[in-house]
């Protein structure tokens, strides 16, 4: 740990390994920094973070793989920057540590850590209540602090002698539900009456090479029925380049969006979506856009994930609600005649539309933190560890 005689502000080593642990890590240091502390950091981040001064020890986006088979290509790679980060990690001796999402790599690295001495914290829980729940044996001594953007997960934890703490969910300082429907129909030349469908396919380039060509293809059966239609695509950094390529030949051009803020006008503009499962989910229900979700993996990793799946639905906003509110449309299901279909019945009933929106007002109120916001709930539970005294 740092050295108590040495003058340099404490080391907070933050690791975020996708997108939207970046997002969270930025908050976070954000959060650290806004009671006037001095505090340094290091780690692993994206852009985001980088924008709050973090310097990566290496590209984040290595990183950002999913499925069971997808990994296997670049294990090699994956294994290379495990040891680099436990390494640096064990070099600088942090005064916390702080691993941000990414159970695949840092519950790893976690584990190479387990007998070092540093105070260690996990920042949005293993979601082992949905598979793998044996792992949670694995779990006692990987770090200090566990903390859960769900509320029902405390409880989960502490069944297996695990205590861990409800920070509230980012989404909720997001923005998402702040955009300006008129101000992007002006934007982009979009007629009043024209549907706006938000198409999310996900941002890691395995998900995107999976899902595009379905939606591609979806696309065009409902424009054959809805000539006015404009789909958009929210993309990320790093795949936006992919998307503008992969969407150039599509028979309806899609917009791809790469300001925040116009990627919350376009929702607020938008009368549906279609979206990959994942925290998209909870960003169009917090919009209040009616949704259909979907996706498709690898079949072996699909039937190995089915095998192990303790949940009756993959949509965090079906798990909160402990009901389908959304329809899914997951691996056989996931078709463009199906996906059109559904999309055509979200566009044209009023009422599966408002029974949406009704239950995402519920889960609003359940992703609430204790008190003030979620980067603020998880940095005091950060702080209190830095300064705690083994």
């Amino acid at each position: 740990m740092d050295d108590p005689t040495d003058n340099a502000p404490p080391l907070v080593y933050v690791v975020a390994g996708e997108q939207s642990g970046d997002l969270l890590g930025a908050r976070l240091m954000a959060a650290l920094r806004a009671g006037g502390r001095a505090l340094r950091f290091g780690g692993v981040g994206g852009p985001r973070m980088q924008e709050q001064g973090l310097q990566s020890l290496f590209p984040m986006q290595e990183l950002a793989v999913m499925g069971l088979v997808e990994v296997l290509p670049r294990i090699r790679l994956l294994r290379r920057r495990l040891a680099e980060t436990a390494a640096d990690i064990l070099a600088q001796r942090p005064g916390v540590v702080v691993t941000i999402d990414s159970p695949g790599f840092n519950l790893r690295l976690l584990r190479k850590l387990q007998s070092s001495g540093l105070r260690r914290v996990q920042y949005v829980a293993p979601q082992v209540w949905a598979w793998k729940e044996k792992r949670v044996r694995s779990f006692p001594g990987l770090w200090e602090r566990l903390l859960c953007l769900f509320p029902f997960e405390p409880t989960f934890f502490a069944l297996h002698g695990l205590d861990a703490t409800f920070v509230g969910h980012p989404v909720l300082q997001s923005g998402v539900d702040a955009g300006d429907a008129a101000r992007f129909r002006a934007t982009h030349g979009i007629d009043a009456a024209a549907p706006v469908l938000i198409l999310m396919p996900g941002s890691r380039r395995s998900e995107i090479a999976r899902l595009l060509p379905i939606f591609r293809a979806t696309l065009a059966e409902l424009a054959s029925g809805m000539p006015g239609l404009v789909p958009v695509i929210p993309a990320a950094s790093a795949v936006a380049g992919a998307l503008d390529e992969a969407c150039a030949s599509w028979p309806v051009a899609p917009l791809i969006l790469r300001d925040l803020a116009d990627k919350h006008d376009a929702y607020a503009a938008a009368a549906a979506a279609l979206t990959k499962s994942g925290t998209s989910t909870l960003e169009l229900a917090l919009a209040g856009v009616p949704m259909a979700v979907t996706y498709r993996v690898n079949p072996v990793s699909a039937m190995l994930a089915a095998r192990m799946l303790r949940v009756p639905h993959v949509a965090m906003v079906n798990i909160l609600a402990g009901r389908e509110v959304v329809p899914e449309l997951l691996q056989s299901d996931c078709t463009p005649p199906k996906l059109a279909a559904t999309v055509l019945r979200l566009l044209g009933d009023a009422d599966a539309a408002a029974a949406q929106r009704a239950a995402f007002r519920e889960m609003r109120a359940q992703l609430a933190a204790p008190s003030g916001t979620p980067a603020e709930a998880a940095a005091r539970a950060v702080l209190d560890l830095l300064d705690s005294r083994n």
